[in-house]
């Protein structure tokens, strides 16, 4: 497998121009993103093609994957509701909404439904406070959260 290089350099070392690959990580997680774009995942064989790519061991790049909760190494389902658990969120009430959405879908924290279809997840801010109660559904902000809204999110996305 031909190595990864994040940067391309030329430099002049004793008068001489001499490629250099700079193997960096700069681009391990856009690399990352992009399995998970196309897998919803990122396999153990992924992370060792990759590892392979960067010239870096497997545990790295495990590292990295675990590091940033929007990367998962389990499949989940097709749409991924994310609760904000970040305080403005919590004072405003987002556990009752949890409980609505594990409640109206059968699934606690962390779980997906068992057609698959959605995963339930609590995640840090998602940048909404001034909007809390707040989630991101996919890859939409939706603020404002009720249980009535709740339940016509859950409709949308079971369609």
């Amino acid at each position: 497998m031909v190595k990864q290089c994040a940067v391309n350099k030329k430099i002049t070392k004793q008068g001489k121009e001499v490629f250099v690959c700079d193997t960096t990580r700069s681009k391990l997680l856009p690399v990352l993103q992009s399995i998970q774009d196309k897998k919803g995942y990122i396999s153990d064989k992924d992370m060792q093609v990759t590892a392979d790519r960067f010239g870096i061991h497997p545990v790295e790049v495990y590292s990295v994957i675990t590091f940033y909760s929007f990367l998962t190494t389990k499949k989940k389902g097709k749409h991924i509701i994310r609760i904000s658990n970040c305080m403005p969120n919590i004072m405003a009430g987002s556990k009752r909404i949890e409980r609505e959405f594990e409640r109206s879908l059968r699934i606690n924290i962390g779980e997906t439904t068992k057609d698959n279809k959605i995963t339930l997840e609590e995640t840090g801010c998602v940048g909404l406070c001034d909007e809390a109660p707040s989630a991101l559904i996919d890859d939409e902000l939706v603020g404002n959260l009720t249980p009535k809204k709740v339940k016509e999110i859950i409709r949308n996305l079971k369609k």
